[in-house]
């Protein structure tokens, strides 16, 4: 499937300054999502990129950006200043394809940053949220104290997660996603780690771990139209 990418700046937060992004549109798509990465990499990292080429070709426009710590290369930035980024690039993509239904989302960190956002306040742009191994607590602490927002958000969300994700244990994610069951849905990707690598030779599919994410995706937003 053809595409065209453009990659652009806009100002990510009140003093921080301009972060790259990148908007990968496939001829026919119908929605866009607005992608971000996770805590230690950037919108260029292979994860990221996979995610997108793969959503390309099912149709789905994707809007990578930075946040500032990560185009700056320096210490995170506080949650307030990830939240305010997350929707300056909302808005940053509706103005560029703007014709495009928006879904808002990320990997990991960002994917968390997206859904505190919306819960304190909701993003009129965005029809869902997308989480692409939702960060539920760190590695070897299990909670779900990083879930008590989640009960705020108004929009649909589709968690994608892998079996062998440590930081999000199964029985606690599934019970997260219970107590919003209203607006969320919850696939689980057999034998994927927080990073999608998966057990080939225990894994209950051929199908490509990217490949199912996409499917997946495309199959959720035909019910949101």
């Amino acid at each position: 499937m053809s595409y065209e990418a453009i990659e652009s700046k806009f100002v990510a937060a009140e003093e921080q300054g301009e972060v790259s992004s990148l908007l990968i549109r496939p001829d026919d798509a119908k929605w866009l999502l607005v992608l971000g990465h996770g805590a230690s990499t950037n919108m260029r990292h292979a994860t990221l990129q996979t995610i997108a080429e793969r959503l390309a070709e099912v149709g789905i426009a994707t809007f990578r950006y930075n946040f500032p710590y990560a185009e700056q290369g320096r210490g995170r930035n506080s949650n307030a200043v990830c939240q305010e980024t997350v929707r300056s690039a909302v808005e940053t993509a509706q103005a560029a394809a703007g014709d495009l239904s928006i879904l808002v989302g990320g990997h990991s960190f960002s994917g968390r940053m997206s859904s505190m956002a919306a819960a304190e306040a909701p993003i009129e742009q965005a029809r869902g949220l997308v989480f692409f191994a939702f960060p539920l607590h760190p590695s070897g602490k299990p909670s779900t104290d990083r879930a008590d927002h989640l009960s705020d958000v108004t929009v649909p969300m589709l968690f994608l997660s892998g079996t062998r994700d440590k930081l999000g244990e199964l029985d606690l994610l599934q019970s997260t996603c219970e107590e919003v069951a209203d607006k969320a849905t919850l696939h689980l990707l057999d034998t994927a780690d927080h990073g999608f690598k998966i057990l080939k030779r225990s894994r209950n599919t051929d199908e490509d771990v990217f490949v199912e994410m996409a499917r997946v995706i495309n199959g959720w937003v035909s019910g949101l139209d």
